[in-house]
């Protein structure tokens, strides 16, 4: 792998850098929740389409879907600059990161003129409907059912943990066609219009207050056959597709890495007591972190040099999961405890310290082991595709 950037690529950050200081208010530090604020909601749609105008919601994509034939390594530089100065997301992650990649792979030409293009002008929101209540890691034993009638599919069933359901204007839907086959078999996937009747939304707030997740109910819904991607009972394919191009986000490790350089920024600040920076354990738990970032930094990097190549990433997603999930623990524990009584402060508060970042972060952090599928299936992977390990028994 050359860990170097070629010209071309280097200029594009700096062409991204120039517009990220114009468009984005002075000293402007972000939100971490775009999705319950209206007026920051507002922000968003209007940043997103900014990115979409200029084609730089999805620049990797071919031209003819509303890219600009850009290298997925350009494209990684953009999510990562993008993430760094915690622009909005606009559903980046499962819009352009995930859903629109997946249906390059298994769509046909149809689907692929129909919905990329409203992708790439970040105007179409995507979320993701896979998790059921009682289906989590065991994906596969997902019980909605998706049954052919005439031109439709008839969609019954419920969903849950479906981050920004509430802001999305399409879904991809994975739907049992098939019980009477083995369980990975029988499923399909569907893009789905959220405003279909018989379509449903309920929040639900996460331990840090913020509503990310959210159940989704099917009631008699009816969805147009041409959405079918990947042909029926190949959903199964479908998904494991999506979750390698979901692992293989970089927006977590570098909002990571400018969590870490945030604190040491405010490790260097003059408080009561002087400067953190000054005692060498703070220095070298600090150290510590800014390391690890840039490891996770470089196997993010990996994956989009192997997607640069037409490949698409399996076990070297896994290993990026299970570091970013790690990483979001460290860095908010270390983070939390470096800012002591501070750090308890929630956004908002007088005194909080760093915008309350760490506090939310913190709070966010322990499910990123569990969501997208957690560290000990990641584990499996990496033991049995990447080492050639055997399965157990």
């Amino acid at each position: 792998m050359d860990f170097h950037l070629s010209p071309e690529t280097a200029a594009w950050r700096e062409e991204l850098r120039t517009f990220l200081a114009q468009e984005l208010p002075p000293g402007f530090e972000g939100d971490d929740d775009f999705f319950d604020n209206e007026e920051q909601m507002a922000f968003a749609k209007e940043f997103t389409k900014k990115l979409g105008a200029r084609r730089w919601f999805a620049p990797a994509w071919p031209e003819e879907y509303g890219g600009m034939g850009k290298t997925p390594v350009e494209q990684m530089v953009l999510n990562e600059e993008l993430a760094y100065h915690r622009a909005p997301s606009g559903g980046r992650l499962f819009t352009i990161g995930i859903t629109g990649p997946t249906l390059m792979v298994h769509g046909n030409e149809e689907q692929k003129q129909r919905f990329l293009p409203g992708m790439a002008s970040g105007e179409v929101w995507y979320c993701q409907g896979f998790s059921e209540p009682e289906s989590g890691s065991d994906l596969a034993s997902m019980q909605t059912r998706a049954v052919r009638d005439g031109d439709d599919y008839v969609i019954n069933g419920q969903k849950i943990w479906t981050s920004n359901a509430h802001v999305a204007d399409m879904m991809m839907l994975l739907a049992r066609t098939n019980p009477d086959v083995p369980k990975h078999k029988g499923i399909s996937a569907f893009m789905v219009d959220m405003t279909a009747p018989g379509v449903s939304v309920q929040g639900i707030d996460n331990i840090a207050s913020r509503h990310d997740f959210n159940q989704v109910f099917f009631e008699d819904v009816r969805v147009p056959a041409e959405n079918l991607v990947g042909g029926v009972d190949h959903g199964w394919y479908v998904a494991t597709t999506t979750l390698d191009f979901e692992r293989s986000n970089i927006a977590a490790i570098s909002g990571a890495r400018r969590t870490v350089h945030d604190l040491i920024r405010w490790a260097k600040e003059t408080h009561p007591g002087g400067r953190p920076w000054d005692k060498p354990g703070v220095r070298h738990k600090l150290g510590d972190l800014a390391v690890e970032a840039e490891v996770g930094r470089l196997v993010a990097y990996r994956t989009v040099w192997l997607q640069s190549k037409g490949e698409i990433p399996n076990y070297e997603a896994s290993l990026g999961k299970i570091w970013m999930a790690m990483m979001g623990i460290k860095v908010a524990n270390t983070g939390l405890n470096l800012l002591g009584a501070y750090g308890q402060l929630e956004p908002g508060s007088r005194w909080a310290q760093l915008q309350g970042r760490l506090r939310t972060a913190y709070l966010l952090a322990m499910s990123g082991p569990i969501g997208g599928g957690t560290s000990e299936v990641q584990k499996n992977i990496v033991a049995q595709r990447g080492l050639g390990l055997p399965r157990g028994t």
